[in-house]
């Protein structure tokens, strides 16, 4: 099954067309959202959403806002006029989110040491912990820590 969901900030402003047909709307806009690691370049990615969704992107949406998209990545081959093939990437999407601007960032090493510490304790009922937010990891512009491993830890204890 594919389904992805992916955090971006919208940088061009939703446009909405119809179908050759003039029956089915469609909207497009294009999307960045952060590298992997930070020293990587943000990434652009065309959204397509079709039918009410459109409208809805349209209408609601515009370029600066945050959103979480939810749908299928799909890969086009288009002809360029140099004489090659180019692939790209685009997201057709099924629901699309709006975040809030002010969403605090979280460390993957507090995700890490909860999971281990669940997996560990098995036995023991599980504190509550804060879920993070998915805006959280985009927001920051570097991680607030990284896992180290010291020599006396058992990484056999994660989770993968």
């Amino acid at each position: 099954m594919n389904q992805c969901i992916l955090m971006a900030d919208i940088i061009q402003e939703p446009e909405l067309r119809y179908t050759s047909d003039n029956q089915t709307p469609l909207a497009e806009m294009i999307v960045q959202f952060a590298g992997i690691r930070p020293e990587d370049p943000p990434s652009t990615l065309k959204v397509i959403g079709w039918g009410n969704l459109a409208q809805e992107i349209q209408a609601t949406y515009h370029e600066g806002d945050r959103v979480v998209i939810e749908g299928r990545l799909n890969m086009n081959t288009i002809d360029r006029p140099e004489g090659f093939k180019e692939k790209r990437a685009e997201m057709t999407a099924t629901r699309v989110h709006r975040l809030a601007s002010d969403t605090v960032a979280t460390s993957t090493t507090t995700v890490l040491s909860t999971a281990s510490t669940a997996s560990s304790s098995a036995s023991q009922p599980a504190a509550s912990t804060p879920k993070a937010s998915p805006a959280a990891a985009y927001k920051a512009k570097e991680p607030a820590s990284t896992f180290q491993a010291s020599p006396e830890s058992n990484l056999d204890d994660i989770p993968f």
